[in-house]
């Protein structure tokens, strides 16, 4: 590997905040640059459609590292200047106040940003759920009796509305799906997640789409395909993300939903890594290519591209792990699933089940709602390479 005198680590998400931290515990002493486009230090964005947005924590709440961090691991911080560009033969970034930065090892951590619903393009007010100014204009908003319309029942949708119903807001959610989460975790458990929203009090309008949208002096109406008409105060859309790659084009890194990496997080550029939302990899232990948007995955793939950007060959294989607080439900998941994989479900109480999911023979997944005694033992048992009808056995 050739020396590297200076790094640069696009992105203010938690990947990049791991990047440096790893650089600095593997023994990289020279300068190191971080961009990020937001004129706030990097922060925690979980917490964006849950306590955040109930409480409106500031800034300082959620920050990934305290302010001082930054001094002590000598890194210069680049806030608002969001990166337009990268000359892979020069190796610079182009910056968006005009500058441009010199690399000799570059970690690409720019995440993911909103998809957009084209029926609600010129609708003022609609509100997303991505950075902390989002949230706390939204918080702003959150009056007991108002009507909060959620475009999109996804994690981000879900958390959004159970946070608002449980403030004391009329809260409608429209999926286009039939039910929630269906293409990533099946019919069966979107049924439960659409039952837990309306059982709360949340009205759920499944297979459903948008058909016009009018302003109104007493709200915003939107006109469902099936005749609905539910007048907003409020619009939130969470109809996803995409990864933030456009600042890529034409520089001859490879791209295809999200930058394409090795095994080890090389980009198909030497001197480049990738970590977090942006990464498409082969993780060897499930046996295919996958991108992951999730916070846990982020933290690790900073930390990995970080070795690897110093000279290390290990590949990343991780069993991807997420969360989701939805009123008294806490979700959590471990490995990597779709809503075609066979699913085994048992209730383990009144407010609690496990799902199996699998593939062949293989265990993909689980889902533990409330029982996190078992969430352990499915990661186990997929490190460990337990077929799946071994552990639905065992499940009982």
């Amino acid at each position: 590997m050739a020396a590297m005198d200076r790094v640069v680590v696009v992105g203010g998400s938690v990947a990049a905040v791991n990047a440096v931290d790893g650089l600095r515990h593997a023994g990289f002493e020279r300068e190191i640059t971080l961009v990020s486009a937001e004129d706030l230090l990097p922060y925690d964005r979980p917490p964006l459609s849950k306590e955040a947005l109930r409480e409106g924590r500031q800034h300082e709440a959620l920050l990934l590292k305290e302010p001082e961090w930054y001094d002590e691991v000598d890194v210069c911080v680049s806030l608002g200047t969001p990166a337009v560009g990268l000359d892979a033969a020069a190796r610079t970034v182009a910056l968006a106040d005009g500058r441009e930065l010199t690399y000799d090892g570059l970690v690409i951590a720019t995440g993911s940003r909103t998809r957009s619903l084209p029926v609600l393009a010129a609708v003022p007010g609609v509100f997303e759920i991505r950075t902390l100014a989002d949230t706390l204009g939204l918080h702003a908003e959150l009056t007991p009796g108002r009507h909060l319309v959620v475009i999109g029942a996804g994690f981000i949708g879900l958390e959004v509305a159970a946070t608002a119903c449980k403030m004391g807001l009329d809260v409608s959610v429209v999926e286009i799906a039939p039910v929630p989460l269906t293409r990533v975790l099946g019919t069966e458990l979107g049924h439960w997640f659409r039952d837990h929203q309306t059982d709360h009090g949340v009205r759920m309008h499944c297979g459903r789409g948008i058909v016009s949208v009018e302003v109104t002096a007493g709200g915003t109406r939107l006109s469902l395909d099936d005749g609905t008409e539910l007048l907003a105060d409020l619009i939130v859309a969470g109809v996803g993300v995409q990864p933030a790659t456009g600042w890529l084009e034409g520089s001859g890194v490879e791209l295809a939903d999200g930058v394409v990496c090795d095994e080890s997080l090389r980009t198909s550029v030497p001197g480049i890594v990738a970590a977090g939302d942006i990464v498409r990899w082969p993780n060897r232990l499930f046996g295919e290519t996958m991108r992951v948007e999730q916070w846990l995955n982020a933290v690790e793939q900073g930390t990995h591209a970080a070795k690897t950007l110093m000279g290390g060959a290990e590949p990343f294989a991780p069993v991807p792990y997420f969360w989701s607080d939805q009123f008294e439900a806490k979700v959590k998941f471990v490995g990597h699933v779709n809503g075609d994989d066979e699913l085994k479900v048992a209730r383990t109480g009144d407010s609690s089940l496990v799902a199996l999911f699998g593939r062949g023979e293989r265990l993909r997944g689980a889902l533990c709602i409330n029982a996190p005694r078992q969430l352990a033992f499915a990661k186990r048992d997929i490190l460990q390479g337990v077929t799946y009808q071994d552990a639905v056995a065992a499940l009982g």
